[in-house]
């Protein structure tokens, strides 16, 4: 068996492969946090690493396409990252995680401490897209559609979540203002790792019922961007682990009603990706119709 067959046979394997290697190096420039306290301070090499991360994720997911279901199938893939015609609704979605973002800080500045007053950093949202329109390439163009023919919707998602969370291992203690988070990095990451599997819950919906790659993209650089823009720029260690903890809830209780609601209007295959094993010319997520709500 040749190389390429053994990646067309285990393409999960390798796509993950490909992603948790660049993440891996990336773990080895940065090195595993210190649980010790330490002065705040602002660290260059995740900032390096992290747009290489989010890259090297989009690039492994047209790649792998192309080799797998050929560049037709990868120009596809690209062509997904466009603005289709949906109800309103799915646009609004897009709200989510901004609202639940405000919430958790309001709530805490209104009856915890001031320091939890939003922040207010436009280019932060600059952030958010990188890795919205990057990643997803990957997580949700390649990774989940065969994911979810082994596992299903939404165990898939939430399989992927944990993954994702796993993936961002090396620059967890680098994001947020209250870094490095020494003892408070394991609930910081904790809280970061709900987020991200609430959030992946919220992705699979938007894209499975829209069939839109430019919505999963749209919904994962709502948070991120948010994140940064909105955040809390003065809280401690342990706050910002609060906070994100409470976000991350919030962020849950929306991905669960909206799972719940999908999963008792929709039959078994009416959400669902088309098959990532069919064939190039059948397997676009875009067949997906949204005139089928």
């Amino acid at each position: 068996m040749s190389m390429v067959d053994l990646i067309r046979a285990r393409s999960l394997v390798a796509f993950f492969m490909a992603a948790f290697g660049v993440s891996l190096v990336a773990l080895l420039v940065i090195g595993l946090p210190s649980l010790e306290p330490a002065a705040q301070r602002w660290e260059v090499k995740p900032l390096i690493c992290f747009p290489f991360m989010v890259i090297s994720v989009g690039l492994a997911g047209v790649g792998l396409t192309a080799l797998i279901d050929g560049k037709p199938a990868a120009r596809r893939l690209l062509g997904g990252v466009r603005a289709c015609r949906l109800p309103v609704r799915y646009y609004a979605a897009l709200l989510l995680p901004p609202a639940a973002i405000l919430a958790a800080l309001c709530l805490l500045w209104l009856l915890v401490s001031p320091v939890f007053k939003p922040n207010w950093f436009p280019i932060g949202i600059l952030a958010g897209l990188l890795a919205g329109f990057s990643e997803e390439l990957g997580w949700s163009g390649f990774a989940y559609p065969r994911m979810q023919t082994r596992f299903g919707t939404w165990r898939a998602a939430i399989v992927l979540g944990l993954l994702w969370a796993l993936w961002h291992l090396p620059i967890v203690d680098s994001l947020g203002v209250a870094h490095p988070h020494g003892p408070a990095w394991p609930f910081f990451y904790l809280a970061f790792a709900l987020v991200l599997v609430s959030l992946r819950l919220l992705i699979t919906w938007v894209y499975t019922r829209s069939g839109s790659l430019l919505l999963a993209q749209l919904m994962h650089a709502s948070s991120t961007g948010f994140l940064v823009v909105l955040g809390a720029s003065h809280v401690s260690a342990w706050q910002e682990a609060g906070w994100y903890g409470l976000y991350g809830a919030l962020l849950g209780l929306a991905a669960v009603t909206v799972v719940l609601s999908a999963r008792f209007r929709l039959s078994p295959g009416h959400a669902t990706v088309p098959p990532a094993r069919q064939t190039p010319s059948t397997a676009s997520p875009q067949l997906v119709s949204a005139g089928r709500e």
